[in-house]
């Protein structure tokens, strides 16, 4: 049986990729220390439903600890890791940048350190749509300079992209890259938008809508996502000495020098944020009080994903509309929630 590694695994996308792969088959070690950045039930209860597939066993461990994490990891043995454990977060990291710092780069390097350890099949690692930053040329192109971040969050996550190269190239070892836009969907995190404006509007409060609204976001659906990343385990980047009649696929970010790829996942559509916010009104069935501000420091007007490469790799993008995700999520807040 293939083993994988999942870092975040009580996260919203580790949860949700934890369940994908064990309906695959995968016997899964989920690697999460519980943080307490957001609700920690709800990651408990992700946690919780994964450990009742007996192909899923749980280690409650920072990655920081090198020393706790190593021992069960090498036991383990995985033949994957994907790597998706992060101080996420975009506007938290200009109130608390030292977490991003230790968390992003120490950790990261220490699950980069097992995977040489390991040798593993396939290294793959979330980044995330805002390491294109002041990027004014849509849709986003994995091929594109990405020389502007914006925020200490994306800075850090450039700097995974760096250092997953370099490992790739000294150890020949295959890494993906995944940089995701917007992801929303049932059992979301509390700090993201959607969360955040489903629950004003039930409660009758009001939100805030940054930009004065004029904003626009590729929302990703988590099912969609991890979908996407369970078919990128199975296409890791090339070899170097692997490439004699390797065919380059058109705007291919495949490394010249390391079997390396970045990759977006998104929904290749631009959504306005009001568009947004009135589907969250639809499915909640009340309209919701709007104060609107100016744009939030570290923020971007707009993201859009290409997703050529994706489709090229793997022969799928995501392609679920706002209006069936929003409404799933409200679906799920509402039963989670009792609403």
């Amino acid at each position: 049986m293939a083993k994988i590694l999942i870092t975040g695994s009580a996260g919203f996308i580790g949860f949700h990729l934890a369940q994908v792969m064990l309906d695959k088959g995968w016997q899964v070690l989920g690697v999460d220390a519980m943080t307490d950045y957001y609700d920690v039930n709800l990651k408990r209860r992700r946690h919780a439903m994964l450990s009742q597939n007996e192909g899923f066993s749980a280690l409650e461990v920072d990655i920081l600890d090198f020393a706790e994490l190593q021992p069960p990891v090498m036991e383990f043995a995985p033949d994957v890791i994907v790597h998706l454990a992060a101080q996420a977060g975009v506007r938290y990291s200009i109130e608390n940048p030292r977490a991003y710092i230790e968390t992003n780069l120490v950790g990261t390097f220490n699950i980069m350190e097992l995977a040489r350890e390991l040798a593993v099949d396939h290294l793959l690692m979330a980044s995330t749509s805002s390491v294109y930053g002041a990027n004014e040329v849509m849709p986003f192109t994995e091929v594109e300079k990405t020389d502007t971040q914006m925020t200490l969050y994306a800075a850090t996550k450039k700097a995974n992209e760096n250092m997953g190269h370099s490992y790739a190239h000294l150890w020949k070892l295959p890494t993906t890259m995944f940089r995701f836009f917007t992801v929303y969907g049932p059992w979301g995190r509390p700090d993201m938008a959607l969360f955040k404006f489903v629950k004003a509007g039930l409660n009758g409060d009001p939100i805030d809508v940054y930009n004065h609204g004029d904003m626009e976001r590729d929302f990703t659906y988590v099912v969609d996502l991890v979908r996407a990343i369970s078919l990128l385990v199975d296409a890791p980047p090339p070899l170097l000495e692997a490439r004699a009649d390797w065919t380059p696929l058109e705007n291919d970010s495949l490394s010249p020098a390391a079997p390396f790829r970045v990759i977006n996942i998104g929904n290749s559509d631009k959504v306005r944020l009001l568009d947004f916010v009135e589907e969250i009104e639809t499915a909640i069935g009340q309209k919701i009080e709007r104060n609107y501000m100016d744009m939030q420091p570290g923020d971007v007007p707009a993201t859009w994903a290409d997703c050529e490469l994706l489709k090229q790799l793997v022969g799928y993008t995501p392609e679920t509309n706002v209006h069936d995700g929003v409404r799933a999520f409200v679906d799920w807040y509402r039963d989670y929630y009792s609403v």
